[in-house]
């Protein structure tokens, strides 16, 4: 008969301390954002760098990173990314 799923030797359940060795970053949860982070965050957003990347080098959750930017009006979506509409409007008029 299976094993109950917190007996097996690689399950996290009843595990005491971090689920992960090495995680990729710390955890900062509920720390306040010091000046020099938002201007941080700012600079990475400002050069289109993805999430999943500014929370390594910020060391934050993905979802801690969103949630500060929308608080302070920083836009992380890129802005190298091409407009839907391509056509140019003598395209159009035909």
């Amino acid at each position: 008969m299976a094993k109950a799923a917190w007996k097996r030797p690689g399950s996290p359940i009843g595990r005491k301390g971090p689920r992960k060795a090495n995680p990729a970053y710390k955890r900062r949860a509920r720390e306040l954002w010091t000046a020099s982070d938002v201007s941080k965050l700012k600079q990475l957003a400002k050069g289109n760098t993805p999430t999943g990347v500014m929370s390594i080098k910020l060391q934050r959750p993905v979802a801690a990173i969103r949630s500060k930017a929308q608080r302070e009006g920083i836009s992380l979506r890129p802005a190298n990314r091409s407009p839907y509409n391509r056509r140019s409007k003598a395209a159009k008029r035909r």
